[in-house]
């Protein structure tokens, strides 16, 4: 094998390399391609082993932050541990033991204030001391409250700038409906490949005729195009079928509640305690 040869191995095709030029030629791709040019370029690189799949995934992900909202991936209001201002000391105590946070949103005694939030480790040095009795208006730390329609990508920077972890959801109306963590954010974009042994599966997969798995974070535009759906996407307050869902329904469903848009049957087949996972889609026809 000559030199040329040699120095050519491990080198990415001419094609991709004169592509990846074109992009980085405009310092402002990002904002002046669309979001599919964009992920079409991160599978081109997969393809061509420039980046490797785990990148490819991330990067794609984080790309699509900005089309999700508090409300699909907050923890619902009913799930949430909270802490009333002037709850008896022995029971703060109890709830911290028993739900294991380090965090929790401090309400008021009118409906829907949020004063504040507790951090488990401010009350370790007074249990030290022996303090039974003691006041956690004093220990209160400034809480981050948020609408619904909050996208998540701006909401992680303010997180970054404010050097906070947990932030209370409202809606339209002021109304608590949900609490929304760092964590919940960063597993939009690692949550998938933190098991070695999961596998890369296809946002719809036909399980049989006319029956097909879906996973909630598909874009709505996508969901509607593949099964042929009248809806204008533009006109609903939602960018995936999983915001659909929940914009539908009201609330955070379960496992079996459905509903139907057109000749299409949507069911929740797997949710969890923050989101809807999946839905089994069946088209009547």
């Amino acid at each position: 094998m000559n030199e040329k040869q040699n120095n050519e191995e491990g080198k990415p095709p001419s094609g991709f390399i004169s592509k990846l030029k074109k992009y980085f030629r405009n310092p402002f791709f990002i904002k002046t391609q669309s979001v599919s040019e964009v992920t079409d370029f991160l599978k081109d690189a997969l393809d061509q082993n420039v980046i490797d799949k785990e990148a490819e995934s991330i990067a794609t992900k984080a790309i699509k932050l900005g089309d999700i909202t508090a409300k699909e991936i907050m923890i619902p209001r009913v799930d949430m541990v909270t802490i009333q201002v002037d709850e008896d000391t022995n029971k703060i105590i109890e709830k911290i033991i028993d739900s294991g946070h380090s965090r929790y949103p401090v309400l008021g005694n009118e409906r829907n204030e949020v004063v504040g939030i507790l951090l488990a480790k401010d009350i370790l040095p007074k249990l030290f001391k022996g303090t039974k009795e003691f006041d956690i208006s004093e220990m209160l730390r400034d809480l981050n409250v948020v609408p619904e329609t909050k996208k998540i990508d701006s909401l992680l920077e303010e997180f970054k700038e404010d050097k906070s972890h947990l932030a209370v959801v409202i809606d339209e109306y002021g109304t608590i409906c949900g609490l929304i963590t760092i964590e919940d954010i960063l597993e939009e974009l690692v949550g998938e490949i933190e098991d070695e042994h999961d596998v890369d599966l296809n946002e719809i997969i036909e399980i049989d005729n006319n029956n097909f798995r879906v996973d909630a974070k598909i874009e709505l535009e996508e969901f509607v195009s593949f099964f042929n759906l009248k809806i204008d996407p533009l006109t609903i307050d939602a960018e995936t079928l999983g915001g659909l869902f929940i914009s539908k329904f009201g609330v955070l469903p379960k496992i079996g509640d459905k509903i139907k848009i057109e000749n299409v049957s949507i069911e929740v087949l797997d949710t969890n305690a923050r989101r809807i996972k999946t839905f089994k889609v069946s088209k009547n026809i």
